[in-house]
C-alpha cells in the first residue's frame, strides 16, 4: 500500500461517485433503516462471519449465482421485522422504473441485513410493521450527503459499553480509486478499550475523525470489562441481541468474485475495531460492492483496494459510535457522555 492515501472529500461511502445513502428513523421506537443506491445497478457480493445473521436475498450474491447486479442494499433495525424494509425499497424502485427486466415486468433486486434493536428503551408496541414505510422513506431521502451516528439503521444500535450508531469513512488511493465503508454498529463486543476512552480502531484514525484520543498506551488488553449492554438487558434474559452489518464499496471494476473477496477481507477491519467480533451471538456481515464495469482488476490493485476497505470499515465503526447522540429512554450512555473532553 505505497503512496499517499487520503480521506475522500466527504469521508463517507458516497465519495464513491454515483452512490447515495438514505436514512429514515423513528425515535419513539428507537429504530430505523438505511439504504444505499446508485445511479445504475451495481455488482455486489456478501460474506457472513457472525453466528446469528438476519438477511434477505443474500444467496443471490454468491459468486456462482446468476444475478450479476443489484439495485440497492438495505441495512435495518428491527430484527426479522426489519427485513420488510427491503420491500419498501423495492416498491420505491419499481415506481422509478428500476429493476431486473423479465418480459414486461421489472423486479428490483434488493438484498438486506438487519440488527437486533428490539430491547433498547424504545416503544415496540406498534400495530403494523413500520419497516416497509421506513424503507420507502429512506430511499426517498437518499443523497450523497447524509448524517451518521444516531440515524437510520443506527438509531437504536448499542455496542457493549456505549450506544452504537451508523458510521461511514472513505479513502482515496494514490491512483485515484476510491473506497468507502458504511456500517451499523450493534456489537456484542466493545469498540473501546477498558476505560472507555480509546477506540480499538485508533491506529487507523485520520486526523480527529473520531475524537483524536489516540491508541491506548496500556498493554495486556486481554480481559474485557463487563458489558453495560448485557447488564442493561439482563432483566429480559436476552441473548443474541447483537450484530454489526456493513457495506464496503469502490469505484473500481471489480468482478462479483472480487466483491466477495472484498467483503471477506473487510471483516479484518471489523475485528480490529470490535473486541470480540464474529461471536456466535453476533450476525456480523459485510456486503462488498463496486460501481465499475465488472471487468476485473489485477491482483496488486485488488490487494490495495481490499486492504483499504478493511481500514475504512475500522474507521467507520469508531465514527458511528463517536457520533452517537443521547436520546430520552436510552439504557446505556453515549461515548461523548462518558468522555466529556471527546469533542475535538
Amino acid at each position: 500500500m505505497g503512496g499517499a492515501y487520503k480521506q475522500g472529500a466527504k469521508n463517507l461511502i458516497t465519495d464513491v461517485a454515483g452512490l447515495r445513502v438514505g436514512n429514515a428513523q423513528d425515535h419513539n421506537i428507537k429504530t430505523g433503516t438505511t439504504v444505499l443506491v446508485s445511479n445504475a445497478p451495481f455488482v455486489a457480493s456478501v460474506h457472513v462471519m457472525g453466528g446469528a445473521p438476519g438477511t434477505k436475498e443474500t444467496d443471490l450474491l454468491a459468486p456462482d449465482k446468476t444475478v450479476q447486479a443489484v439495485d440497492a442494499l438495505v441495512l435495518s433495525g428491527g430484527s426479522a421485522f426489519g427485513l420488510d424494509a427491503c420491500s419498501g425499497v423495492m416498491d420505491g424502485l419499481r415506481a422509478m422504473g428500476r429493476g431486473f427486466a423479465i418480459g414486461p415486468m421489472r423486479v428490483p433486486i434488493v438484498p438486506g441485513a438487519i440488527i437486533f434493536d428490539l430491547i433498547n428503551g424504545g416503544a415496540k408496541d406498534w400495530g403494523e410493521n413500520p419497516y416497509r414505510a421506513l424503507g420507502r422513506a429512506a430511499l426517498t431521502n437518499a443523497h450523497s450527503d447524509f448524517a451518521i451516528g444516531t440515524v437510520g439503521a443506527g438509531t437504536g444500535a448499542m455496542a457493549a459499553m456505549q450506544k452504537g450508531g451508523l458510521g461511514s469513512a472513505s479513502l482515496v488511493l494514490p491512483g485515484g480509486t476510491t473506497v468507502g465503508a458504511l456500517v451499523v454498529v450493534n456489537a456484542l463486543g466493545s469498540v473501546t478499550t477498558p476505560g472507555d476512552k480509546h477506540f480499538w480502531a485508533a491506529p487507523f484514525e485520520l486526523g480527529d475523525e473520531f475524537g483524536g484520543a489516540g491508541p491506548d498506551p496500556a498493554a495486556g488488553q486481554v480481559t474485557p470489562a463487563p458489558s453495560r449492554k448485557e447488564q442493561a438487558m439482563i432483566q429480559h434474559a436476552t441473548a443474541g441481541a447483537n450484530t454489526t452489518i456493513a457495506i464496503v464499496a469502490t469505484d473500481a471494476a471489480l468482478t462479483k468474485t472480487q466483491c466477495h473477496r472484498l467483503a471477506v477481507t473487510a471483516h479484518d477491519g471489523m475485528a480490529r475495531a470490535i473486541v470480540p467480533a464474529h461471536t456466535p451471538l453476533d450476525g456480523d456481515l459485510v456486503f462488498g460492492m463496486a460501481t465499475g464495469d465488472a471487468s476485473g482488476v489485477g491482483a496488486d490493485a485488488f490487494r490495495d483496494i481490499a486492504a483499504a476497505g478493511a481500514t475504512c470499515l475500522s474507521r467507520a465503526i469508531a465514527r458511528g459510535v463517536y457520533e452517537a447522540s443521547a436520546a430520552e429512554g436510552d439504557i446505556i450512555p453515549t461515548y461523548r457522555a462518558m468522555n466529556a473532553d471527546a469533542d475535538p
